[in-house]
């Protein structure tokens, strides 16, 4: 009895991970072991990006924050809940 290889399977996975490499330099793309080697590792740098994008993002909005407080004469600061909510307030009221 010969032994059954999993072509298909096999095919379908090489073919999905050669997919992913499209757009890449050479043989990157094409053979794919390094194929493989590389989508990993743009994988594992896609999901940190993730992250480190959340993490740029809050600091903007912090910044940002800060900027209006100190525009309209307050200081923003986290540590001090009666002037944040004197300023949750005002937004409030603005808003109607």
């Amino acid at each position: 009895m010969p032994r059954a290889k999993g072509g298909s399977k096999t095919r379908q996975r090489r073919k999905k991970v050669l997919k992913r490499a499209k757009g890449y330099f050479g043989g990157r793309r094409k053979l794919y072991r390094t194929a493989a080697e590389t989508v990993l590792r743009a994988g594992a740098f896609a999901y940190r990006g993730r992250k480190q994008k959340k993490r740029r993002a809050r600091a903007l909005w912090i910044i940002r924050v800060n900027a209006a407080c100190r525009q309209v004469g307050l200081s923003y600061s986290v540590s001090d809940p009666p002037a944040f909510a004197k300023l949750a307030e005002k937004v409030a009221a603005q808003r109607g």
